[in-house]
């Protein structure tokens, strides 16, 4: 029993699940086998299809599973290389590391935390193959910028759209403008199947590539059953898992204003005080806001250790900003990579979910002033 003057915990984020997704698992679950084993799966692909204007979209394990199907289909193998940011989750770096590729590691735009594209471009050598444009905790890279790159060297522009349901560039939606767009379905994410992940196209070849690569190797095309053309994998999403997915589609719009509207209240009790800053939004594009995440200038002498301590007195569970890839043991280091080094040690992730109460995120926003004045 929690005592009188104890603070019950607030997680820093959980999924909205409603007796849709209930029902749509339920059936999956009850049915959704033999001839309707891919029923739910098929769904939720036209429907994020749709969602996004995409032509085709294809369900996988995970977002990482997606990344790593994306660029084997791409020909990605060993002696290429592929830049990033360095501010980025280990599963964008994962994948072309398997592939036997080198990952290029550039440093950030200090305002959207996301790939700085004339580093970028300046990174680009005659083994490069790609640049992964990772849209960070929702803000958008500039992709104007990006594709402009692409065309002009002949290199792929991929998406990693994993925080990025809801985010945009003009009209487009985030994911749908590069060869191709990944997301995560991730437990945490704005969209849940609780595991799981979608790999996105315009390109027909690009996508059948996929479809193969992520079913053991095997043509549809093929007449001889239990028969792959090629060594594949196997990253494809369970039934069951896209039952839900698909009860997220239908709400999509709802989830997605969900977290602006957290956004947006974050910014009416924090977004007037000096030396802090939320993610950005710049004129033009559109953040989905899947993270709230606030960075204090170095004259506030706020860091994040202070604030991981702050939070935990307050029993707040808030997160750290991503660490610098090359800061991690299995790559080499590049403190040159200044704001990749510098923003994390002095930024947190604020907990951010649909049902989250405006008391609540009193609660998280009152934490801030109490540092600022010790």
């Amino acid at each position: 029993m929690t005592a009188p003057d104890s603070k019950l915990p607030i997680a820093y984020t959980r999924p909205s699940i409603t007796d849709l997704e209930v029902e749509y698992a339920t059936d999956a679950a009850r049915n959704g086998w033999g001839p309707r084993c891919y029923d739910y799966i098929h769904r939720f692909e036209e429907g994020f299809a749709s969602h996004l204007g995409v032509s085709r979209a294809i369900a996988t394990s995970s977002c990482t599973g997606a990344m790593h199907l994306g660029l084997s289909a791409l020909g990605i193998d060993a002696g290429d290389e592929v830049i990033l940011a360095d501010t980025n989750w280990i599963a964008t770096a994962a994948p072309i590391v398997h592939l036997g590729a080198t990952p290029v590691l550039v440093d950030i735009l200090p305002d959207t935390w996301c790939i700085d594209p004339a580093l970028a471009e300046a990174a680009i050598t005659p083994r490069t193959k790609a640049i992964i444009a990772t849209h960070l905790y929702g803000s958008m890279c500039d992709m104007h910028a990006l594709l402009a790159i692409g065309e002009r060297h002949g290199i792929a522009i991929i998406e990693d759209a994993a925080e990025a349901i809801g985010s945009a560039w003009g009209d487009k939606r985030a994911g749908a403008m590069g060869t191709f767009g990944t997301f995560s379905f991730h437990g945490t994410k704005t969209v849940t199947t609780g595991e799981g992940g979608m790999f996105v196209t315009h390109d027909a070849a690009l996508a059948a590539k996929v479809d193969q690569l992520a079913n053991h190797g095997r043509d549809p095309n093929e007449p001889r059953q239990f028969f792959p053309t090629v060594t594949g994998y196997k990253f494809k999403i369970a039934n069951v898992q896209a039952a839900i997915g698909c009860a997220q589609v239908e709400r999509i719009d709802e989830l997605i204003a969900g977290k602006r509207r957290i956004m947006a209240r974050y910014q009416a009790l924090l977004g007037d005080l000096d030396g802090m800053s939320l993610n950005a939004e710049p004129e033009g594009s559109t953040n989905g806001f899947w993270m709230p995440t606030a960075v204090f200038s170095p004259e506030t002498g706020i860091t994040r250790e202070r604030l991981m301590e702050a939070f935990r007195a307050e029993a707040i569970d808030a997160r750290v900003f991503f660490w610098p890839l090359s800061s991690l043991p299995m790559f080499p280091d590049n403190p040159g990579n200044v704001n990749a080094y510098d923003v994390p040690g002095r930024a947190i992730n604020l907990p951010s979910y649909h049902d989250m109460s405006e008391d609540d995120q009193a609660r998280v926003a009152g934490v801030i002033p109490k540092l600022r004045n010790r």
